[in-house]
């Protein structure tokens, strides 16, 4: 009988929104990058979605393009005091369901492990945060004076979360079945298809809709939806208004 694992995605299923947003805009206050660079698309579509009119997932992928660009030439090195900063003054912003679930696996003895779309040298210290061994995330390669190259090796779609977690599976013995997974958005998916115990912590629309179109996994997942001071299950057959 292999090991029992807990994956957990970060961004919007622990932290209460991203940590590439947030580093992204401590690197504007603290005058790293030019504040002009987010006007623009991505303001258009922040706006969009804060009005509720867009989508969450556009409004990531827009930030990522910009963020991914503006760090190419940064020395690494330079910016690590910032990084350090988003970890300290943010990284209590999670949603306590998720935290409790970690706290609950650790005194379980399962093996923890972070799977996010967050650049990898933020979920490093995030997991250090959460007593987190295991993770993997969005690697942005250095060149050899530590500068970021522009380059990377993407962690937030579905493929590459169910590459790394079958990497895992193989490397750490785990029992698929017995485990669980925690994800909140379309590029969990897979994540939460493999596992015995999935749990869906405030689904996008688009996530939700593929658990009502996928009868086994609707058998077997779990819809969490925190608000304010309160956690509610919701029924997996519930109408999407």
């Amino acid at each position: 009988m292999g090991n029992i694992a807990a994956f957990f995605d970060v961004d919007g299923t622990l932290y209460r929104d991203s940590l590439m947003i947030e580093h992204f805009k401590k690197l504007i206050k603290y005058e790293v990058l030019d504040p002009i660079i987010w006007h623009g698309k991505a303001k258009e579509t922040f706006e969009n979605w804060d009005k509720r009119h867009g989508d969450y997932e556009d409004y990531l992928m827009e930030v990522a393009r910009i963020y991914i660009n503006s760090m190419k030439g940064l020395n690494k090195d330079y910016i690590d005091f910032i990084t350090s900063q988003v970890i300290k003054l943010k990284g209590e912003r999670v949603y306590r369901y998720t935290r409790d679930r970690i706290l609950w696996h650790h005194k379980q003895n399962h093996l923890v492990f972070f799977i996010s779309g967050a650049p990898n040298f933020l979920l490093s210290k995030m997991a250090e945060k959460y007593n987190v061994k295991y993770f993997k995330g969005t690697e942005y390669f250095l060149d050899e004076n530590n500068n970021f190259t522009g380059e990377i090796d993407k962690m937030w779609d579905s493929a590459s979360k169910n590459q790394a977690i079958q990497n895992f599976m193989v490397e750490y013995d785990i029992d698929m079945e017995r485990s669980f997974a925690y994800g909140d958005t379309h590029g969990d998916l897979d994540m939460l298809k493999i596992v015995g115990h999935p749990v869906a912590i405030n689904p996008v629309g688009k996530l939700v809709n593929h658990i009502k179109k996928d009868e086994e996994l609707k058998r077997k997942i779990t819809l969490i939806v925190e608000r304010k001071d309160v956690i509610y299950q919701i029924p997996t057959d519930a109408p999407i208004l």
